[in-house]
């Protein structure tokens, strides 16, 4: 468990920095009549936060395999 943690701590990084910035979101900005569906409260607004930090910071994520040179033909 921890090694694929280890593997992919870019990832894991985008995600924590991503619910962070998710939950600052709904604080400070978030809607507050009710109508919207994730900004209306706090667990949808941190949970798609996560979601999209992940799916940013694996964009920067390096290929072990290209990394090294090692190509498959």
């Amino acid at each position: 468990m921890t090694e694929q943690i280890l593997k992919n701590k870019i990832v894991v990084l985008g995600i924590i920095v991503g619910a962070v910035g998710g939950y600052l979101y709904y604080f400070w900005i978030g809607c507050t009549g009710g109508s919207c569906a994730i900004t209306s409260q706090p667990v949808p607004s941190t949970i798609y936060g996560a979601l999209m930090g992940g799916l940013l910071f694996s964009m920067f994520r390096q290929n072990n395999d290209t990394a090294k040179g090692d190509e498959k033909k």
